[in-house]
């Protein structure tokens, strides 16, 4: 049973990892909704620093578990497909469209980053034992 388990994680490792950056991104900005309005009129947000902040964090140990067992393509392509589709659902019900630059931006900069940290993650992890066993 666990041999197979094993043969099936390649396969398992894109659609679970953007199961998880999208469970990630419903926990941490999914629930705030509304943009606060300054003293001066200005308005920010909807989303605060520390949400964001708090997204990227959560999703460095999935990336790590991936990374380190050398699944760096399902790291980078699962982690930004689940943030995508995230992105998407979250913000499409904006009228004015621009929506599209926004999600344009989360899979560009998810992609760019996640290949990052991946890239460093399995250079950084290359002498270990394979973890697979």
């Amino acid at each position: 049973m666990r041999q197979r388990l094993l043969r099936l994680a390649p396969q398992l490792v894109i659609p679970v990892l953007a199961l998880v950056a999208l469970t990630a991104w419903a926990a941490w900005l999914g629930w705030d909704q509304h943009r606060d309005v300054q003293p001066d009129g200005s308005t920010t947000g909807p989303y605060e620093a520390w949400q964001v902040i708090g997204l990227v964090l959560s999703l460095l140990a999935p990336v790590y578990w991936a990374a380190s067992r050398r699944y760096v393509a399902g790291a980078v392509l699962g982690t930004s497909a689940g943030l995508t589709v995230a992105a998407y659902y979250d913000w499409s019900d904006d009228a004015s469209g621009l929506f599209v630059i926004g999600v344009g931006t989360v899979m560009v900069g998810s992609l760019i980053v996640t290949a990052v940290v991946s890239a460093v993650i399995a250079s950084a992890t290359r002498g270990r034992p394979d973890r697979r066993r």
